[in-house]
């Protein structure tokens, strides 16, 4: 079989993610963003559960390492971390979603917000300031313990 020239073929699984979840965001709108965060929300929770079994202990400061490890320095730059605190951004989408929508970032987002969840705790809140889905520049994010 014969790979056409102009095909646009994905560079990884995230990538192919990603294109996924455009396509069936393009083609169902915004009644596709609850099957999407609810997936992507699985998704999130089977890497925490993964990840919390693999490390030492489940401290923000210890999660957010072992998660940032996974990404591209280029691209992405840890602003600030603590135990209390993980803020993120980044200049590239790892799904590609860059000018798409903030709602269409949000929902692939619950893959790091479960993620961070389960791996640590359930009292985490995630921020999104800024999405390149949106138009921005850089995404920038933060989680962050909320106080009881």
């Amino acid at each position: 079989m014969k790979q056409k020239n102009n095909e646009n073929l994905p560079k990884n699984p995230i990538e192919a993610q990603g294109m996924l979840m455009k396509a069936f965001y393009e083609k169902f709108g915004k009644e596709a963003l609850p099957i999407i965060k609810e997936i992507c929300g699985k998704q999130g929770r089977a890497l925490g559960l993964k990840i919390k079994n693999k490390l030492s202990n489940n401290k923000l400061s210890t999660v957010a390492k072992a998660f940032s490890q996974s990404y591209d320095p280029n691209n992405v730059k840890v602003m600030f971390l603590s135990d209390e605190k993980f803020r993120i951004q980044g200049t590239k989408c790892p799904f590609g979603l860059e000018n798409t929508s903030r709602e269409l970032c949000e929902a692939a987002m619950e893959i790091d917000y479960e993620y961070f969840r389960t791996a640590v705790s359930d009292k985490i809140k995630l921020t999104i300031y800024r999405s390149v889905a949106d138009g921005d520049a850089r995404c920038d994010t933060t989680y962050k313990l909320k106080n009881e």
